[in-house]
């Protein structure tokens, strides 16, 4: 019974990302859905588990809207989940989907997510953080008399690095460089022209140490996944992707809790990922890892254990991160560079995907069997990670 109903992800889809002013949040959700159900050949009638949030409040609102989302879509779940913790809230979907799978709640699991920010901030002000929020909720009031942004907390983040460790612009631009690299080969990435270490340098400083090209980029976009049991995987279409080990944590919400600056609590859900899948950080054949901004990436390489802690710098500038290193991060160009729509933890799974299918073109990492996908929420608060494996892993 365990191995028949062993979660497995059969299906991915992504909508029209990058500049998309034709589509809105929902239709994000829509087109992604329907690419996915079609990748597998499910029958949107199997669908009895729904996970979604989201749609088209804005990033930085929290709604909630799985249940509006079903509704859009003709779907009567009999078990649902719209948690929203920021950029890790998929892997998160992963968990809790394969928890739901194991279980017998749900057989055929939809994940989507759907977002219009780029083109929204043309369209409506709202309260996109684009645009600069109407009220500050909860803990986060504390912080804002003070002028405390998104990038101002990774920036305090990136600089206690550098204070620690030594670690230097030029390493964490090494990241950004890598990840365009990559954005290279990928025909739908945003943004795909060439860039050196000395570029991201001069590009505009926006919270020191963090230049513009150490940022995501904001994107239109959306992503799907299809879960359901390996029973089932057998009659459909594609070869079925193994959860491995999936775990999530956290160690704050607002950027003045953090523990440590230089350490997030991948180091927990990482470890707790790794001991259910029985494998370690050199089992990995590529990872997908949240690049919200290159600390990042460099932070979660560490705490993951790809690396020692403090030589996340080094590590990325010898281009162990890049094609044909060691450890392929980010081959869809990432966050840095490929689309970035708010919350991109859909696309790190799908991304992992594509590589454990042989799928990936010339990102493509030669016998990938193993993947692992790491997302990050809000300030370095949530973390939540995600081994996947083909057939030959199980």
């Amino acid at each position: 019974m365990a191995d028949r109903r062993a979660p497995v992800i059969v299906g991915i889809g992504l909508s029209d990302c990058g500049v998309a002013p034709h589509l809105d949040a929902a239709q994000h959700h829509a087109l992604a859905a329907s690419r996915a159900i079609a990748d597998c050949g499910v029958s949107i009638r199997e669908i009895d588990g729904f996970m979604s949030t989201n749609t088209g409040g804005g990033v930085d609102t929290g709604y909630d809207q799985a249940p509006m989302m079903a509704e859009y879509f003709g779907i009567q779940p009999r078990w649902t989940d719209g948690t929203m913790i920021g950029g890790s809230t998929f892997e998160l979907y992963v968990q809790h989907a394969a928890a739901a799978i194991r279980t017998g709640r749900a057989d055929t699991v939809l994940i989507t997510y759907g977002s219009d920010l780029l083109s929204r901030a043309g369209r409506r002000l709202g309260t996109s953080s684009l645009r600069g929020a109407t009220s500050v909720p909860g803990a986060a009031q504390y912080e804002a008399p003070y002028g405390s942004i998104l990038i101002g907390a990774y920036a305090m983040a990136a600089r206690r690095h550098m204070h620690e460790y030594g670690t230097t612009p030029e390493q964490l631009a090494s990241i950004a460089v890598t990840a365009r690299t990559y954005a290279g080969w990928n025909p739908s990435a945003q943004h795909s022209d060439p860039i050196t270490v000395d570029d991201v340098l001069e590009s505009r400083m926006v919270a020191d140490p963090l230049h513009k090209l150490d940022c995501c980029i904001v994107s239109d976009g959306g992503g799907a996944i299809v879960m359901t049991t390996a029973e089932r995987a057998r009659d459909l279409a594609r070869a079925p992707i193994h959860v491995l080990g999936a775990s999530s944590s956290q160690t704050h919400w607002v950027i003045s809790q953090m523990p440590d600056f230089t350490r997030t609590s991948a180091t927990q859900c990482g470890t707790e990922a790794f001991t259910e899948a029985r494998l370690g950080p050199a089992d990995i054949d590529t990872a997908q890892i949240y690049d919200s901004f290159t600390i990042t990436t460099l932070l979660l390489l560490e705490d993951l254990g790809f690396c020692e802690k403090g030589a996340g710098g080094p590590f990325a500038a010898s281009g162990a991160i890049g094609p044909g290193g060691s450890l392929p991060v980010n081959t869809d160009g990432g966050g840095l560079s490929a689309c970035h729509p708010g919350m991109r933890g859909i696309f790190l799974i799908a991304e992992a995907v594509r590589q454990l299918r042989g799928e990936a073109g010339p990102a493509q990492v030669p016998d990938c069997e193993v993947a692992l996908a790491c997302g990050s929420g809000a300030f370095l608060s949530c973390m939540a990670a995600v081994i996947l494996g083909t057939e030959a892993t199980v």
